[in-house]
Order: C-alpha cells, then sequence, then structure tokens
C-alpha cells in the first residue's frame, strides 16, 4: 500500500526502534491470486548500456577472446608502475578509496546508566565486562561493522532496534568520526587490471593469449556532462605472444565493430601519447556507420616493454579499448550519456497511447449479469437519449446475486431530455492533454490525431450504475443512481494512474472532461 514518506521519517527520527518494529504495516496483505507460485514475473525492458555489454560479450567470445574479470582496487604504487612519470596526472582523476576508522569506544559509569535508562533493566556486571571486551574486540576489527548491532543486541539481551538506539545516543564516537583516505584508488583504466593479470599468468598459459573484459571504471571528472560520466564501462582485451603486432589492433577493431553494422574503417595515430603504449603505437578507430557516418569508436596500441618490464612480462602485448556508452548512444540514437545510462533521472514525456493506457474505469461490475447490465443501460441510452421527460425506459429485467431486479433509465423533470449533451462524449488523449470531447467539427483533430481510450461518458457512467445496482442487490435493495455535472474525472467514474497524472502535471499539459451528463438510472426489485 502506499504510504506517507515524510510521516515514517518523522516517526523514525522520533523513535526509530517502534518505527522498525512497525515498518511491516505498509505491506498490503496479498490476495489468493497475488501468491506464489500464482504470482510470476516475466520477461521486459533491457537497459541500453546492459544491452550493448551483452552484444560485446557475445562478440568478444565468439572471436576466441576468454572472458576475465580484472580487479577493481588498485594501488596508487600500481599506477607508478604503469603510467611512469605520467602517474599523477593520472591520479588527479582517480578516485582513493577511504573509510572510517574503529573509534576507541570508552564505557563510564555514565555510559552504562544511560544504557540501562533506555533497556529499563540493570545490567549485571559481566554483561558490562563483556560490553567492554566486545567494543574492544570491534576497536581491533574482530568484529566487522556490519556484525556490531547484532552482537550487542547477544551480549544486552535485547534487539537491533533498541542497540541502535544506544549507538546513536550513548556514543556519539560513531558519529562524530571522519574518513580516512589509504592508498588504494578504484580502476580509472581498465590497463590497470590487465598488467596486474598478464604478469600473474602469462608464464603459466599457452600462448598467444586472448582475454576480454567489459567491466567498470571510475574518473574523478570535474564535472559530469553529456559525454562525460565519472563511472563507465570499458570493453578492453589484451593480445599477448611473441608475434603480436599493432596489426592485431586493426583486426581485432574490424572484427569487433562490423558486428555492431559499421562498414569500413581508418585507424589514425591518437596524439594523447600514453606512456603505457609503445611510441607512435597509440591508434584512434574510426569507423563508418550507415546513419551516422565516421565515428570514434575506440583506441588500441601496444603496452611499451617499460611497463611490461615492472609486472615482468616477457612478450609483446596489444590493448583495445571501447567505451561501451559511446557505442550505446550511437546506436540508439542518444545524444546524452547521463540520460542514457540514468533514463530514471531524466523521465521522459508520456507518449499519447502510454497516457491512454493510465485511463481506467474506478467501479465496474464484477458479475457476468452486472457487465451485460452495463451494457443494456448504454444501448437503450442511446436509442432514447433525446426522449424529452418526464419519462422512463426500461433497460434490463434479471437477477443479480439471487435477487430479481428491474432496471430502468428515467428522467423526472419536464422538458429535459433522458441523457445531457456530455454523455455522448468520449476520452482522448491528444499531445498528452486528457480530453472528453463529442463528434463535432471544432474537436476533429483531437479524434483524428489523438488517442482514444475506447471509454465514453455514457459507457463509464453505464458501469458505475451497474456496479451500484449490483452492490445493492447483494444486500437485497433497490437503488437510484444519478451521474450530473461532470467536472473531475471521478464525475465520470474515471480513474487516472498516478505517474500519468504527475506527468501530465509536470509537463503542464490539462485533463478536461466538463460537461453535462445527467443520467439517472434507478433498480427496483421485482415481485
Amino acid at each position: 500500500m502506499k504510504f506517507n514518506p515524510q510521516e515514517w521519517k518523522e516517526k523514525s527520527h522520533a523513535n526509530f526502534e517502534g518505527a522498525w518494529h512497525e515498518g511491516p504495516s505498509v505491506v498490503t496483505p496479498p490476495c489468493e491470486d497475488k501468491k506464489y507460485p500464482r504470482l510470476q514475473y516475466k520477461r521486459a525492458q533491457p537497459h541500453p548500456i546492459f544491452e550493448t555489454i551483452n552484444r560485446l560479450r557475445e562478440i568478444y567470445l565468439s572471436l576466441g577472446f576468454d572472458e576475465i574479470e580484472n580487479p577493481v582496487i588498485v594501488e596508487e604504487s600500481d599506477i607508478y608502475r604503469q603510467f611512469g612519470p605520467e602517474a599523477m596526472a593520472v591520479l588527479d582523476r582517480v578516485f582513493y578509496i577511504g573509510g572510517l576508522p574503529r573509534p576507541n569506544v570508552g564505557i563510564a559509569r555514565a555510559q552504562l546508566d544511560a544504557i540501562n535508562e533506555i533497556l529499563k533493566k540493570q545490567m549485571p556486571t559481566a554483561t558490562e565486562e563483556k560490553l567492554r571486551e566486545t567494543l574492544h574486540a570491534y576497536k581491533k576489527s574482530e568484529i566487522d561493522g556490519d556484525e556490531l548491532t547484532h552482537e550487542l543486541a547477544k551480549v544486552l539481551d535485547t534487539d537491533d532496534g533498541n542497540v541502535v538506539h544506544i549507538l546513536d545516543s550513548v556514543f556519539p564516537e560513531f558519529k562524530s568520526l571522519v574518513p580516512e583516505s589509504s592508498r588504494s584508488t578504484l580502476r580509472s583504466h581498465m590497463t590497470s587490471g590487465w598488467f596486474m593479470t598478464l604478469g600473474s599468468i602469462w608464464e603459466k598459459t599457452p600462448l598467444p593469449i586472448r582475454l576480454f573484459s567489459v567491466d567498470r571504471c571510475f574518473r574523478r571528472e570535474q564535472a559530469e556532462g553529456p559525454t562525460r560520466l565519472m563511472t563507465y564501462h570499458s570493453a578492453s582485451c589484451v593480445v599477448a605472444g611473441e608475434d603480436v603486432t599493432i596489426d592485431d589492433g586493426k583486426a581485432v577493431s574490424e572484427a569487433l565493430l562490423s558486428a555492431f553494422g559499421y562498414e569500413d574503417f581508418r585507424f589514425q595515430p591518437d596524439d594523447k601519447r600514453s606512456k603505457y603504449y609503445m611510441p607512435d603505437s597509440q591508434t584512434e578507430v574510426y569507423a563508418k556507420h550507415p546513419v551516422h557516418g565516421w565515428v570514434e569508436v575506440a583506441t588500441f596500441g601496444m603496452y611499451s616493454p617499460s611497463a611490461l618490464g615492472e609486472y615482468g612480462i616477457g612478450v609483446p602485448v596489444m590493448n583495445l579499448g571501447l567505451g561501451v556508452e559511446r557505442l550505446a548512444m550511437i546506436a540508439y540514437n542518444s545524444n546524452d550519456v547521463r540520460q542514457l545510462s540514468y533514463p530514471q533521472f531524466f523521465p521522459r514525456p508520456l507518449t499519447d497511447r502510454e497516457t491512454a493506457r493510465a485511463v481506467h474505469l474506478r467501479e465496474e461490475p464484477v458479475t457476468v449479469e452486472g457487465k451485460t447490465l452495463a451494457l443494456a443501460i448504454a444501448r437503450v441510452a442511446t436509442t432514447n437519449a433525446t426522449a424529452q421527460g418526464p419519462c422512463s425506459f426500461e433497460a434490463w429485467d434479471g437477477t443479480l446475486f439471487g435477487t430479481h431486479v428491474k432496471v430502468t433509465i428515467e428522467e423526472t423533470e419536464a422538458n429535459a431530455k433522458l441523457c445531457g449533451p456530455a454523455c455522448a462524449n468520449e476520452i482522448f488523449v491528444h499531445e498528452g492533454n486528457i480530453l472528453g470531447v463529442p463528434d463535432v467539427e471544432k474537436w476533429k483533430d483531437v479524434r483524428t490525431n489523438g488517442i482514444a481510450t475506447g471509454i465514453s461518458y455514457l459507457a463509464a457512467a453505464s458501469a458505475f450504475a451497474a456496479s451500484e445496482i449490483e452492490q445493492a442487490a447483494r444486500c437485497g435493495k433497490g437503488t437510484l443512481v444519478q451521474v450530473k455535472m461532470a467536472k473531475h474525472p471521478s464525475d465520470i467514474n474515471l480513474k487516472i494512474e498516478d505517474y500519468a497524472m504527475r506527468a501530465i502535471t509536470d509537463n503542464k499539459k490539462k485533463i478536461d472532461v466538463r460537461g453535462p451528463v445527467f443520467l439517472a438510472v434507478k433498480s427496483a426489485l421485482a415481485d
């Protein structure tokens, strides 16, 4: 069920333990049809980045490259070994890994009294000593941080919620901790991992070695933008062997990129000239796409023997790197990598068809007889819509829940028609707006170019009337259902999903279903 997040935030701040225990109250008990194994999940829409990654993986495998996972955490010393004089410039763009130090928590009488007050009981001396031992074990890293709460709960013979309250209010040391940086970094180039991997296996594996990895890298950019992210995916490979040359890079580029529809290739020297590549070997790959023309899609080069020597690697190595996001941007015609990677933060406007799918009836009859009744009401009302009142027309005679019911449509006022003029209106979605319009020249554009929901005012009102009559018959009663002037969707038995309402509000669209319906349906118990 939906709940008020602000209310729960306040509950949690006021009484964390109580709010935590109350949490299950927001879960709606499922009906039988929503329980496993009747509950099923079916195939849905893949993410464009990971769809591209899957394609790249299959292509690499088909070319005879084995898949490998390179280390993500790289020591600062490895950056110096790999990049040489460039290391400082590279380190300017890496993320160093930091962590919180383990606090030295002292337990004086004041802390023990505060804990006793929260627990509402007096700790025995043995428990106090065990508490000190546990916190000391945490300080020495004998207990992991995610285990501390549970271990303290066992010592104090209480639940985790109380322990969280104790840590928050009795030990301010935990909240005042400041992260400290290590000399470990997050991988900024897949190259960092390749040196470490090849250094470990090159003498223990038959040559040539062909490996690939499609994985995430991290780069501390000054700012993210349409073509730059602080975390991105690199589709990288290496070929290592005695006879490996720069031509392997050209051949792998063509084999890899032709599978994505690129038809022609050209190679040109890369001006960046990274020092972990041999001089004049760093090469940019431009591929010609039938739609996008010439596009820079990859870079390859031969690793410098100076860098290879740092890891004891004694054979030539060709490395090729391809930015997954760049390739996906081209494949999906995207002009902003942020929107492609994180579409949830850049919600696109709903199409008219998607908005139309979000328009439903609030109430409908549940029985076959009730559904037949709704159709009968709409049919009789349509046939006699212009009849002048006072008038009455029998719409249905049948049984609902074992009760014999007669249903009539009536108009009690003189000189008033059986149905108001808006009964004939239909619900369309046009340019993001939800509109109730009649079949007249003024609304021709909406009816021609908009998306019909298939719901008319009369159909919606008839379903509402049939539902109400059903419920009355279940109780053995008759009823009078009146739908008068429509101002809001609910007035004509319409429900619009919340996400569509939000899209309409955010994009300054409108919902206009106003109109005089004036339909009166009466049910009576038959003798």
